[in-house]
């Protein structure tokens, strides 16, 4: 499925990918994210850091009738505030979506997959 925005010039058709990456990208600019995390770590065996080809594996998008709801699957770095940084990911993937694609977002929704420690 995609978002579609009618213009005066025609119709806008926006992938869940596109979303995605834009979702993910927003996510990982958050002081205190590691990464993007599987939604599915069992199944796609995935137990390490998603790189960015691969951000649509840790992100739901689900089509409502005013917007999306995204769900972001996130690894948080051990001794930062997990709720602070999950509000801050919150802000910045509603603020980019509704910016950069004009996409309202009804809902996003962070599961923190694990805390990692980071070596200095």
């Amino acid at each position: 499925m995609a978002v579609k925005i009618k213009t005066q010039y025609g119709l806008v058709d926006i992938s869940n990918d596109v979303i995605a990456t834009v979702v993910g990208g927003a996510a990982t600019e958050i002081f205190g994210i590691v990464g993007m995390a599987s939604k599915n770590q069992i199944r796609d065996n995935l137990n390490e850091i998603l790189k960015k080809e691969n951000y649509s594996k840790g992100v739901i998008v689900r089509q409502e009738e005013n917007g999306v709801a995204v769900d972001v699957y996130i690894i948080v770095s051990y001794g930062t505030k997990i709720s602070e940084v999950c509000r801050n990911v919150q802000e910045k993937v509603k603020y980019n979506l509704e910016s950069m694609l004009g996409v309202s977002a009804n809902a996003v929704n962070i599961f923190v997959q694990g805390v990692r420690v980071l070596q200095d």
